[in-house]
């Protein structure tokens, strides 16, 4: 074999071997892509966006202080919204079951979060284009919440039935104050991996 053949061969071999690698890193990035939603709780349970919420409806500051306060209100608006099936759906939180849970994004997808202190009150909150509407406003433990500090975003989980594993969810910014600022998120995460 001269050298042109073989260094004919060795190139030959290097493009197979980098399809290989090619073929070999798609299917890891595939099968890491469908473990994610498994390990995070998101395939055992479905809760798109669709709630309008307000955290601390007449302070729009939201901001929770651990230390200092022992519940948070939380307003559900009436909201309207396309379903799976491409039909308009209207949400009416005066009309459903009080099957609620807030907090931390990790300890909803946990089955965890703060309950309702009650079946809340329906009160007549002005939407912000000069309208107002009839919502739910509820109020929820602070020390049930999972929230440490860390967090921008508070999360509502409304339970479509008792099962818990469907239904729809809102989110709404806050500051936290008088907690720790940890990695208890990022904690929980490895322990779900590990689990």
């Amino acid at each position: 074999m001269n050298d042109r053949t073989q260094r004919a061969a060795m190139d030959v071999s290097t493009k197979t071997t980098t399809r290989r690698r090619l073929l070999g890193n798609a299917v890891g990035i595939g099968v890491g892509a469908a473990a994610i939603p498994a390990v995070s709780g998101v395939a055992a349970a479905h809760f798109p966006t669709q709630l309008d919420i307000d955290i601390q409806p007449q302070n729009e500051d939201n901001f929770i202080d651990l230390a200092e306060h022992d519940s948070v209100s939380v307003a559900v608006h009436p909201t309207e919204y396309l379903n799976g099936d491409g039909e308009r759906e209207t949400f009416d939180p005066t009309e459903e079951a009080v099957r609620y849970r807030f907090g931390s994004r990790f300890d909803l997808q946990d089955g965890g979060g703060a309950r309702p202190a009650g079946d809340g009150d329906v009160t007549e909150i002005e939407s912000g284009h000069g309208e107002s509407d009839e919502s739910l406003v509820l109020e929820f433990p602070v020390e049930d919440t999972g929230l440490d500090g860390s967090e921008e975003a508070a999360w509502l989980y409304w339970e479509r039935d008792d099962s818990g594993e469907h239904g729809l969810a809102g989110v709404d910014s806050l500051r936290v104050y008088g907690g720790e600022q940890s990695n208890t998120a990022l904690l929980r995460l490895f322990r779900r991996f590990l689990e």
